[in-house]
């Protein structure tokens, strides 16, 4: 099993690369090599080799579930969320990989769908002024990062406001705070957007504000998305549980990969709740939301992971897995420039 960071061009210059995407590749005695995407940069890579690779060693490829519960233990110490899991997430996927290349099916086949379903996807913009020349997409998210100070307010709601103008009446709308927010703003600026339409407003709070998003649940005029920076399937049942977000936002090469999303699936579905995979067209988490997904909508991807070559390209707003084996991807490690 091998880990590594292959470098991305523009890669933001912040943690989004420093502890940014990795690549995991494993070898069986078959012949085959299975390839997943994980998290956490150097430090992500260090878990890999001093910990996971040993314990998957001479292991059986098929048994992926047994072989998460035995890498979720092995870093029960020191993880259970964050880098640790980032790494597990990336092994997770690679395993994946491997089981539909021995079986010849593409994931999306293996978890009951079909290949070649065209999913519509919606595309996150940091500033408005992307809204004036951007391709057709079912959606847009406008993230609001930069300006998203609670004495900021007015100037939030008038970008909500001139991102629907820009966009239409008829596509979606949704709003990403990025944990900047608190429970008086966000309330605040929900019932003022109203009139926008906003399908949703993406992580106002932290993370760990359980006690925050209990109230806002009843409180927001807007529905309440989040769960990017949340980790394993065992977290998201308390967001599950007491219904503290309308719409869960896993991603699959955090959150602790395939295995987890799909049980993060099945508790959503049984809660009557919605899941769109965070940057969801990238094919990691495409393979599911074709599969697993009554409301399939998927958004657009990380342009810097420009090392991931052969995922398939939205075509107006529109996206589809093939047919190829595993997740379809193949990469030449030895081309590949690396950060580490």
């Amino acid at each position: 099993m091998r880990a590594i960071q292959p470098v991305g061009e523009n890669s933001p210059p912040d943690w989004r690369t420093s502890l940014g995407q990795i690549l995991i590749a494993i070898d069986t005695d078959s012949g085959l090599t299975g390839y997943g995407v994980g998290g956490g940069g150097l430090s992500g890579i260090h878990v890999v080799r001093t910990v996971l690779r040993d314990l998957l060693l001479g292991q059986n490829p098929e048994h992926i579930s047994r072989l998460w519960d035995e890498m979720y233990q092995s870093t029960l110490a020191f993880g259970r969320k964050g880098i640790a899991i980032m790494a597990i997430s990336g092994v997770d996927l690679a395993l994946w990989d491997l089981k539909g290349k021995a079986e010849r099916l593409p994931v999306v086949s293996l978890l009951g769908g079909q290949p070649g379903q065209r999913i519509p996807t919606y595309r996150t913009v940091w500033k408005t002024e992307d809204l004036e020349s951007i391709e057709p997409h079912a959606g847009y998210k406008l993230h609001l990062g930069k300006v998203a100070a609670p004495d900021q307010q007015d100037q939030m709601i008038r970008a909500i406001e001139t991102a629907r103008s820009l966009i239409g009446p008829d596509p979606l709308l949704m709003v990403d705070a990025w944990m900047k927010w608190n429970l008086e703003s966000t309330v605040t600026i929900s019932k003022a957007i109203v009139p926008f339409q906003v399908d949703w407003i993406e992580e106002p709070l932290s993370p760990d504000d359980l006690a925050g998003y209990a109230q806002l649940k009843e409180l927001s005029a807007v529905p309440i998305a989040g769960g990017e920076h949340e980790f394993t399937a065992a977290a998201f049942s308390q967001l599950i549980d007491q219904k503290l977000h309308t719409v869960l936002q896993p991603d699959v090469c955090w959150c602790g990969g395939l295995t987890e999303l799909i049980k993060i699936y099945k508790m959503a579905n049984r809660a009557g709740l919605r899941v769109c995979p965070h940057r969801g067209a990238e094919i990691w988490a495409l393979h599911a939301i074709a599969a697993l997904d009554p409301q399939p909508l998927a958004e657009t991807g990380r342009p810097w992971m420009t090392w991931v070559t052969g995922q398939p390209e939205i075509d107006s707003g529109l996206i589809s897995v093939s047919d190829r084996p595993g997740w379809g991807l193949r990469f030449d490690e030895q081309s590949l420039n690396l950060i580490y």
